[in-house]
């Protein structure tokens, strides 16, 4: 049962929407109604509050790398498992009809929570693929995509299948921004909507 455990453990987690909650508590009304309708930090930003996004990047990073830490307690071996369900619940939060972020903040507590220096190594990553393409969605799917190779090389082996699984769910959540880079209609960061 540890691993039943495990998993509702991280996909209850997962699944507060600190998007929402942060923008609505500042009398921002509903984050979802805007821009790409996620509960994320991204679309947190576009409200103009600056902010609440960096609030909503900190909470959303911390609901996945929380329980995977709790976990590692309570049920040794069962951190993988937290980790998929904790960006699962944030993706597909039951409080929200199924609906939810794109992940990838949540991806990057769990892999903070998994293997610290692969995160710090996919932090540059995606800082490096964002200077250059200056477009959000394109530096996240580079990271996530890279995090199972990157935690490979650097000694953590054990962690790449639930970074390949997190991969997955983050690159179905991106599917319209993949359709709009396909039309070349994906804003770049600070572009005027």
């Amino acid at each position: 049962m540890e691993p039943v455990f495990a998993a509702v453990l991280g996909f209850l987690c997962g699944s507060i929407p600190f998007g929402l909650i942060l923008t609505r508590a500042a009398g921002l009304g509903d984050v979802r109604k805007i821009g790409s309708g996620s509960i994320g930090a991204t679309n947190v930003l576009r409200t103009g509050n600056k902010g609440l996004a960096a609030a909503t990047v900190l909470l959303d990073a911390a609901k996945g790398a929380l329980p995977v830490l709790a976990a590692a307690h309570l049920w040794p071996g069962t951190e993988g498992i937290v980790a998929v369900a904790a960006v699962a619940g944030h993706c597909f939060t039951p409080w929200l009809a199924f609906k939810g972020g794109k992940g990838f903040a949540t991806a990057a507590g769990v892999l903070a929570a998994l293997a610290w220096p692969a995160m710090l190594a996919c932090a540059a990553i995606w800082a490096t693929v964002l200077a250059v393409s200056r477009i959000s969605s394109v530096s996240s799917m580079t990271t996530v995509v890279a995090a199972p190779l990157v935690a490979w090389g650097l000694g953590y082996p054990e962690v790449m299948a639930p970074l390949v699984a997190i991969a997955v769910i983050v690159l179905i959540q991106h599917r319209a921004n993949i359709g709009r880079l396909m039309r070349g209609e994906e804003p770049k960061v600070g572009a005027k909507s």
